[in-house]
Order: structure tokens, then C-alpha cells, then sequence
């Protein structure tokens, strides 16, 4: 038992004994890891394990098959061999993801402003019109494009009109396609952060840079952009990551000088069945994508992503 000082009432002090701690507090201690137990758990046993599974994987003999199993060689030379074969993959990706996050942003983050600010009693009917492409599978939204924007669909009769496109011009199986598909599928994925950052934005605030004649463009670039950093970190690490994974849009809208790392892999494990190499492939491109987005979020000095 501990003792406290206290003041009596000519000013003297005095000690009081301290209240007896609750019976069994101190064998409590195991309640919060009680409580992280069951999402721990989920983390071991559908992220953990497979990753261990898909490193020792990658340094498999190739020379195995599913039928007669691997043996674990460490051979080091399946990165090697599968990051100087599909390099142009490896680049096509990151530079096509690195387009549609882009896209993404300058289409979404006036979509998220409108909805967060202005929209009013429409709000929740924009939000729910972000959303609703979700009901459909990501396949059919895909195909989708193919159909619009197909040799004979109404957008390229309507583009042949103009002096810039010729009869023999397409927009299918073309880079555009691909980017235009991955910036279509992914775009909520940049509106929903950007709108829940723009949410807590005070009006007060844009209020206070008005009355002191600030510019329009100078109040969003010195007030309203920095306090919805976080919102802009999140949505575009939300799209730029499973956009540099992604194999569908680039299967279906694309072409072969179109295809994307996610096709490669999708291929190495499917068809071609080679394991070891496809594995390597996949741990590079999640190696790959951790170190820029480590990259990214220290260069844009926000602890906050939300």
C-alpha cells in the first residue's frame, strides 16, 4: 500500500493510505492481446503463412512440376532470371498504374471536393452513384469498355468524324484502352479517401482565407490541398497498388504489346505452370511496390492516411 500526501485545512500536510488497486487488475494484463487474438490469427494464417509459402517457393527448382513436386535448391537465379526476361513488364506496369493513379486524382479529387462541399442533400445520392459500380463484377465492368470501345462502337465513329482518327484507327488493344479501364475500375478507390478528408475540412477555415483576400487558387493550394494530404496519400496508394497487379484490363482491352507484369505471373502459373520463376516474379513486384510506397509516404510527410 502506497500513501499520498493531502493538505488539511490550516495548511499542513498529511498522509492518507492510497485506495487498495481493484481486486485482480494485475492479472488482466492479457486482455487487450485476448482481443488482438482473433485478427492476429486471421494475419497468420491468410498472410503470414502464405508469403513464407511463396518466398521458399521462389527458390524452387524449376525443373519440378505440381505432379512431381519441387525441391527447395535456393536457386537465387529465378529473380534473375524472371526480372531480365520481363523487365518491359515490370516497367509497362508501373508506368500505366502511374498514369491511372494520376488520372484518378485529377478526375477524383473535384468529384470528392463537389461531394464533400457543395453537393448538399445530393450528397448521399453522388456517394451512392460512386459506389454503385461495385455491384457489378469487375469482369463485366471490364467488358464493359471492350464493347464502347470496340472498332464498331459509337465512340469511334464518332472520333473518325474528326481530322485526328482515320478509318484504320483504333482505341482498342491500345495503351489508352488499358489506362482508360484501370482508371475506370479504380476511381472510387481514390474518391472515397479524398471525400472522408475533405469531410473533416472546416469551412470556417476557407471562410477566414476569403476574408483575407486570398485568391480562390491560393486558398486551395495553401489551405484546402495541405489539409487533405491524407486523403490524397490514401487514395492514391489505394489505386496505384492494385492497379501495378492488375492483368484484366490489360488481357481484355489490351493487347500483346500491352501486357502488364499481372499478365505474366497469371500466365507462368497457369499455362505455363512454371512455379518457381512466377513466384519470384510476384515477391519482386510486392518488393517492388513496398519500397516506393515507403518512398512515397516519407516524401509526402503525412503520418496521417485517412
Amino acid at each position: 500500500m502506497t500513501a499520498v500526501i493531502a493538505t488539511t485545512s490550516e495548511g499542513g500536510p498529511t498522509y492518507q493510505p492510497a485506495a487498495e488497486p481493484v481486486a485482480g487488475a494485475k492479472r488482466r494484463w492479457w486482455v487487450p492481446y485476448l482481443q488482438l487474438f482473433p485478427g492476429g490469427l486471421w494475419l497468420v494464417i491468410f498472410f503470414a503463412i502464405p508469403i513464407a509459402m511463396l518466398a521458399q517457393s521462389t527458390l524452387w527448382d524449376p525443373a519440378g512440376s505440381l505432379e512431381d513436386g519441387y525441391e527447395l535448391t535456393w536457386r537465387w537465379q529465378n529473380f534473375t532470371d524472371g526480372i531480365s526476361t520481363y523487365s518491359d513488364q515490370f516497367v509497362r506496369s508501373l508506368a500505366y498504374s502511374l498514369i491511372a493513379t494520376v488520372a484518378c486524382l485529377v478526375i477524383g479529387y473535384p468529384l470528392a471536393y463537389a461531394i464533400a462541399l457543395k453537393a448538399g442533400r445530393w450528397r448521399n445520392l453522388m456517394l451512392i452513384a460512386v459506389i454503385a459500380p461495385f455491384f457489378t463484377s469487375f469482369l463485366v465492368r471490364t467488358l464493359a469498355w471492350k464493347t464502347i470501345l470496340s472498332d464498331q462502337g459509337w465512340v469511334m465513329d464518332a472520333l473518325r468524324l474528326t481530322p485526328f482518327f482515320g478509318p484504320d484507327d483504333r482505341l482498342l488493344a491500345t495503351p489508352f484502352a488499358v489506362i482508360a479501364g484501370l482508371t475506370y475500375n479504380f476511381l472510387p478507390f481514390m474518391v472515397l479517401p479524398l471525400y472522408a478528408s475533405l469531410g473533416k475540412l472546416d469551412p470556417r477555415l476557407l471562410e477566414a482565407a476569403g476574408d483575407l483576400y486570398a485568391h480562390p487558387i491560393k486558398s486551395f493550394f495553401r489551405v484546402t490541398l495541405p489539409l487533405s494530404m491524407p486523403g490524397v496519400v490514401a487514395g492514391t496508394l489505394m489505386t496505384f497498388i492494385p492497379a501495378a497487379g492488375d492483368y484484366i484490363n490489360a488481357e481484355l482491352l489490351g493487347s500483346p504489346s500491352t501486357t502488364m507484369i499481372g499478365n505474366v505471373i497469371q500466365s507462368q502459373y497457369l499455362r505455363v505452370g512454371d512455379i518457381p520463376v512466377a513466384a519470384a516474379l510476384s515477391f519482386t513486384l510486392m518488393a517492388g511496390i513496398l519500397v516506393l510506397v515507403g518512398l512515397y509516404v516519407a516524401i509526402s510527410g503525412t503520418d496521417e492516411v485517412v
